[in-house]
């Protein structure tokens, strides 16, 4: 089933409890967390992912594009994520950094920016609850879908079934009404949206249809035949 992850990114920061709301029937809540070190950004922190995860029963993702990612992932568990995803170029030990974030109870992700290959990362599968691939480079809001993306998010739901694994697959960045058939039909399963949601009329009833189009795509894909 096909999970839509509303990206607080693109939501009024001075409302994130009622934004949450907003987007009630999603999967999950996507938290950008930035430190303005790792990508050109700054955005929130621990304190607001303790304070949103009081305020929704909408389970937090939280995507970490910032240094030092071993220092810093395990205490966004502890503040209340239920899935906290650290970039592959930003951790010293990822299969570690992996088991302590499993360890105290979260499911752990391993994101990839635009230029860096799934591949040299395939024994680390295993270790995982979920790849992130960016289908935009990481740092802002509203950019556009790449879509030379494609072929890797393919690649990587491909190493998944060679391993027998059941590791979701998230696409984020771009992510639309207009392109989410296409991650769908490449072998994502998980979708983070922003702009197609909170900038919709009703951002729950985009979420829906975002869902439905996700669906439909993998419903007819060679990958999605076989899951």
């Amino acid at each position: 089933m096909a999970q839509i992850n509303p990206s607080i990114l693109s939501a009024d920061f001075a409302r994130l409890a009622q934004e949450a709301e907003a987007v009630r029937g999603a999967d999950w809540l996507h938290v950008d967390v930035m430190d303005n070190h790792f990508v050109p950004n700054l955005t929130l922190g621990v304190p607001i992912v303790e304070s949103l995860a009081r305020a929704t029963d909408i389970p937090l993702d939280c995507h970490l594009m910032i240094e030092q990612a071993d220092r810093w992932a395990p205490q966004y568990v502890e503040a209340g994520a239920g899935s906290v995803t650290f970039h592959a170029e930003a951790a010293a030990a990822p299969v570690r950094l992996a088991r302590e974030i499993r360890a105290k109870g979260a499911r752990a992700s391993m994101a990839l920016k635009p230029a860096t290959p799934i591949e040299p990362y395939e024994d680390l599968l295993p270790e995982l609850d979920m790849v992130l691939i960016m289908t935009v480079e990481p740092g802002f809001g509203g950019q556009a879908f790449l879509d030379i993306m494609l072929p890797k998010i393919r690649r990587t739901r491909e190493l998944i079934h060679k391993h027998g694994l059941d590791l979701w697959l998230q696409v984020d960045g771009g992510v639309s009404a207009a392109t989410i058939e296409r991650c769908a039909e490449a072998g994502a399963d998980v979708f983070v949206a922003g702009s197609a949601v909170y900038g919709a009329a009703d951002p729950a009833e985009a979420v829906r249809a975002l869902r439905a189009q996700a669906e439909a795509a993998t419903a007819t894909a060679s990958w999605g035949c076989s899951h």
